[in-house]
């Protein structure tokens, strides 16, 4: 896939812990040589390696239990 000059650079937004997310259409070649495409406006593309849809995250980094606010009880 050459980039073409003319082409507007595509942003990636980087935050952590989570997903980079790129402005799409998007075009990500995998370790095997394999090449998965998507159309969206925006994708999220999985850092933890966690996900069932990988390259494409699907929140499986997230904690499945968040933790309880402390008691006010004083």
């Amino acid at each position: 896939m050459p980039n073409d000059p003319s082409d507007p650079p595509r942003r990636i937004k980087v935050q952590r812990p989570g997903p980079l997310l790129v402005e799409g259409p998007v075009e990500v070649e995998l370790e095997d040589g394999t090449t998965v495409r998507s159309d969206r406006f925006r994708v999220a593309l999985c850092t933890c390696r966690r996900s069932r849809r990988y390259p494409w995250c699907d929140t499986s980094h997230r904690r499945t239990a968040r933790p309880e606010p402390p008691s006010r009880d004083a």
